[in-house]
């Protein structure tokens, strides 16, 4: 072999390798914020587990109030029938593996932490991510900030406004990752959950990219009020704040918050509502991560798409329809000196396209279909999704 032609192998090697490293994605399912007995949940750990893995999810955040499912802790279980058969479930189904005790009628159990009961699930296809719901109050106001694969408990925050006290749960996070090394995220959880949290004290924060724009708890007003703007119209406003100071912009996410899993319905807050289909190179929590902050995911009640692109400026959206319903497509968007986000484009079927145009801040996508949603957040709601915005680059 003559040197030139050692040299065009090298180079065709490595090219080749280059190629090779760019891993090819997956769309996972997946919830970040979830209630056990470890804190105000009725559940097990590992039926909830069970359950969210069964119904095709590939991960999931158990997010417990200011706690870790780490040491001793023994639950008493609330002497009612619903939730005596509900032990009596747990117990039929994993038997030996249950440790408790029955004094005078009276069963009390210990509960499982996540490095016991973490092998029985995890593997190829599924993911328990370490989480916690950092929760912390001001008077009457709630201040609730998830911290996504979390390392050590952080625990309430404290502060002289709502805005200090978010502030310093975010910085909490970042803090810890900064010091360990390893990728975490905080996001702030349902705002309007007893409308504590203002669209000012939102837009002051700094180092946030992620917030829920869609919580299946009954309480956290999605929709607001006569006097309160729905989440919607929040990250609309947060985000037209945010471009005009070239900060980066909040992505919204669909979580369950569920609680209740022995009763169903509106006033119970049920898993199964909400989630993000996070587009990643792998089912690890660093690659998940980076996934969520790219905004390469969706966040969805029912709707599945089948494509969501930004290339050369233009947002291309294609669902994946089922037989016999509908979609309404709609990019909403703002332009420099709108006050919140409008329709700039509608359409019905299930694919649209939008050119973003230099003049808008940034536009997304809501995807509505006609198909009534099970078990709903609020009676009449039907499927959606919602993709991430953008803007012209």
């Amino acid at each position: 072999m003559t040197k030139k032609h050692l040299v065009i192998v090298l180079c065709l090697f490595i090219a080749g390798s280059a190629i090779g490293q760019e891993k090819p994605k997956s769309w996972f399912k997946g919830n970040l914020h979830t209630h056990s007995f470890w804190s105000d949940g009725d559940e097990f750990p590992e039926m909830i587990m069970d359950w969210y893995k069964g119904h095709g999810y590939q991960f999931i955040g158990l997010s417990d109030h200011n706690v870790l499912a780490s040491g001793e802790k023994w639950k008493k279980i609330t002497h009612s029938k619903l939730y005596e058969e509900g032990f009596a479930a747990y117990l039929a189904k994993y038997g030996a593996w249950v440790n408790y005790r029955s004094d005078s009628g009276r069963i009390t159990a210990r509960l499982k932490t996540l490095d016991e009961y973490r092998p029985m699930f995890e593997g190829p296809s599924f993911l328990i991510l370490k989480s916690e719901e950092i929760t912390s109050r001001l008077g009457e106001k709630h201040v609730h900030v998830n911290a996504t694969n979390i390392q050590e408990v952080i625990g309430a925050q404290t502060g002289t406004t709502i805005a200090e006290v978010m502030q310093h749960s975010v910085d909490a996070v970042l803090a810890q990752r900064k010091q360990t090394g390893i990728p975490m995220i905080p996001h702030i959880n349902h705002p309007n959950f007893f409308y504590s949290i203002s669209i000012q004290d939102m837009i002051d924060l700094r180092g946030e990219q992620f917030f829920e724009v869609y919580n299946g708890h009954p309480l956290v007003n999605n929709y607001g009020d006569s006097t309160h703007p729905g989440t919607e119209v929040m990250w609309d406003k947060i985000n037209i704040a945010y471009r005009l100071r070239n900060q980066p912009l909040m992505f919204g996410l669909a979580t369950d918050d569920s609680h209740n899993y022995h009763q169903l319905g509106a006033a119970y807050s049920n898993a199964g509502r909400g989630w993000v289909m996070v587009n990643a190179e792998s089912l690890e929590p660093a690659s998940l991560i980076k996934a969520l902050e790219a905004g390469d995911f969706y966040a969805s009640t029912g709707v599945t798409l089948e494509r969501i692109e930004y290339k050369n400026n233009t947002i291309h959206v294609a669902v994946r329809p089922e037989q016999g319903i509908q979609y309404i497509i709609e990019f909403i968007g703002a332009k420099k000196g709108e006050a919140t986000g409008v329709t700039i484009q509608k359409s019905t079927g299930p694919t649209a396209q939008f050119q973003v145009a230099k003049n808008y801040l940034f536009v997304r996508a809501r995807i509505t279909s006609t198909k009534a949603k099970p078990n709903p957040f609020q009676e009449g709601d039907f499927e959606l999704a919602w993709t991430q915005p953008v803007f012209f680059k």
